[in-house]
């Protein structure tokens, strides 16, 4: 089985903001894949160059960076142009899955509910404009940075005093802010793994974090975060959310894996799209290796289920069809 993939490179770390968080799940699927005997070897391309990349003559890469350049289109059309096989969405997917704006507005072009929205300029917006946005959207609301991942760039605001500080945190990291409807509920996610027709979504995660603040710490290094999976939800629930998850991944085009989050309103268990991750973590807390594992599928038989979806990644995978 392993001399099927030939010389495989995981690609980790880069320069994105996420980083630190990427060097941990490359660590982490190199392991995996090595103790499958396949010849994988670890790759950074914010120590490395290109050219280096081509040099290895890799049969096939495992993307394990998070955010951007590595997340968002622009290394995949690089690997393409080289001709390397590689897991996760083809460049137009993945360039929609990192902005969080398009994705929305993608979602709600087909009826897919999403959080009520205002896309705010980082530098031009002004105060009055601030004050505005909490008589639109209500309080509290988010305030999010659309290209940014793994809770960076990200701030809840509960009065009007706080808009400015808020939005000034979101600005370093983005050229526009994403104002965002607060949804009061529970805090769900969704793998799913597959290709179009194909696509399957493994069982829903519920997150529980300390007063309801799951930011990077509580994510990747706290164990007070509480993970139910499979989420206690009924069966006809649990149903639908998962197959609004596969709805949402094939509606951006999406390809071999993802993780969509959702929130399930309390009032009446209305579920609502947050973002797709087109390259999700596989650290020791990661929630796509949790899911399969509630499903039976172990970490490293993961890494190699998601990389063996990499020979049907670069001839196109841009068969976009309405969810």
């Amino acid at each position: 089985m392993a001399s099927e993939f030939g010389k495989v490179g995981v690609l980790f770390g880069g320069r994105s903001a996420e980083r630190e968080v990427s060097l941990m799940s490359g660590k982490g699927v190199l392991a995996a894949l090595r103790s499958k005997g396949i010849d994988a070897h670890g790759f950074d391309p914010a120590e490395r160059s290109i050219a280096e990349l081509a040099a290895e003559k890799f049969d096939r890469v495992f993307i394990a960076l998070h955010g951007r350049y590595g997340e968002d289109g622009t290394l995949q059309g690089v690997l393409e142009q080289l001709g390397l096989p590689y897991t996760g969405s083809g460049v137009m997917a993945s360039s929609i899955g990192m902005d969080k704006v398009m994705t929305k507005r993608i979602w709600l072009s087909l009826g897919l509910p999403t959080p009520r929205f205002i896309v705010l300029d980082s530098k031009d917006a002004t105060h009055d404009e601030l004050r505005k946005v909490p008589d639109e959207l209500g309080l509290p609301l988010m305030l999010k940075a659309p290209h940014e991942g793994s809770t960076i760039g990200i701030s809840k605001v509960i009065g009007y005093s706080e808009m400015q500080s808020g939005f000034d945190l979101c600005a370093k990291y983005d050229d526009v802010v994403l104002a965002e409807e607060f949804i009061t509920g529970r805090e769900l996610t969704v793998p799913v793994l597959g290709t179009g027709r194909n696509a399957r979504a493994l069982p829903i995660v519920e997150i529980r974090a300390p007063q309801g603040n799951y930011d990077y710490e509580h994510k990747y290094f706290s164990d007070d975060t509480q993970y139910l999976c499979p989420a206690p939800l009924d069966a006809e629930l649990t149903k639908r959310i998962q197959s609004l998850a596969v709805r949402a991944f094939n509606a951006v085009g999406s390809s071999g894996w993802a993780r969509v989050d959702f929130m399930l309103r309390a009032a009446d268990n209305e579920p609502f799209l947050l973002e797709i991750n087109t390259s999700p973590g596989m650290t020791g807390h990661s929630l796509v290796p949790m899911a399969a594992k509630a499903a039976g599928v172990s970490y490293e038989d993961l890494c190699v289920e998601i990389l063996r979806s990499a020979d049907l990644d670069l001839i196109p995978s841009q068969d976009w069809k309405p969810a």
